[in-house]
């Protein structure tokens, strides 16, 4: 082989790699850690929040009612357009007080330094069953399924957006955790042009849609160290989706279900993530 050949073969090999560094996903490795100390402050900076401004409210479809919390924005400008975000809450806040569902990723809204600096409407529902089931495919990984209740959240997204018209419809967002973040996966299989991205955290993934999501911006959280929703579950979605430049798998080597959303919830990692993003 000629000097030239070689150097041609070099370059294309380089391009080759670029492009694919450049259209690939991205997994990241974190080594953080959460002790009793912070984990007890963290969940105590939150708890000591004031949720009076989230307005109760309930959605009424048919023999479907799902209790709902909206937060709006803290100082609403004219003509000015805000992102809508929509919480998930986990398994252990099922119910219909209107009350348990303002679980952590429902009150880093709050914090007065995200309520200032990121402003948007808020949707917290409660759902008084499981709002995602779960079963093993035949691969073997467990996978998620909404329920009914699910489907009748797009009503209820609609009706707030009919309600309060400087909703920006390109900036529509979905987080939670467990069973939260489940569910925020699942609606966005059922409608995954209405959000402009999602940030599911611990969850069991939903792979009926994945053609749909190739392009879509998805923040895939996960402890390894998860014995509840198998961190593997998380690993194969971001592997179906190899072909997603928009997608993002930070990986927690020493946390576990119940600690995993403790270094998120009192820096503003996870709103500027999202504002960032449109659809």
């Amino acid at each position: 082989m000629c000097k030239r050949n070689f150097e041609q073969i070099l370059v294309i090999l380089f391009l080759t790699l670029t492009a694919n560094f450049a259209f690939a996903q991205k997994k990241e490795f974190r080594e953080t850690t959460v002790d009793d100390l912070t984990f007890v402050n963290n969940r105590k900076i939150l708890n000591s929040l004031n949720t009076d401004v989230f307005v109760k409210k309930i959605f009424t479809k048919e023999n479907i009612q799902i209790p709902y919390r909206l937060l709006t924005p803290k100082s609403s400008i004219n003509n000015q357009k805000y992102p809508l975000v929509i919480t998930f809450h986990n398994s252990t806040r099922i119910g219909n007080d209107n009350e348990n569902q303002l679980e952590p990723f429902a009150k880093i809204w709050l914090r007065p330094e995200i309520y200032d600096k990121y402003q948007c409407y808020v949707i917290a529902p409660q759902f008084d069953k499981r709002s995602s089931n779960y079963e093993k495919n035949i691969d073997g990984i467990q996978i998620s399924t909404p329920s009914k209740d699910v489907f009748a959240l797009l009503e209820l997204i609609q009706n707030v957006e009919k309600e309060y018209p400087n909703i920006d419809k390109n900036r529509v967002y979905l987080i939670g955790y467990s069973m939260g973040g489940s569910t925020a996966q699942n609606l966005l299989n059922i409608a995954p042009n209405k959000f402009a991205a999602t940030v599911s955290v611990a969850a069991v993934p939903d792979f009926s849609n994945l053609k749909k999501l190739s392009k879509k911006n998805i923040w895939l959280i996960h402890g390894e160290k998860d014995d509840e929703n198998p961190y593997i579950g998380s690993l194969e979605l971001f592997n179906k989706l190899a072909s997603n430049k928009n997608l993002i798998f930070t990986s927690l080597s020493n946390l576990n279900h119940n600690n995993i959303v403790i270094p998120f919830l009192i820096t503003e990692e996870i709103p500027k993530w999202l504002f960032e993003r449109r659809k």
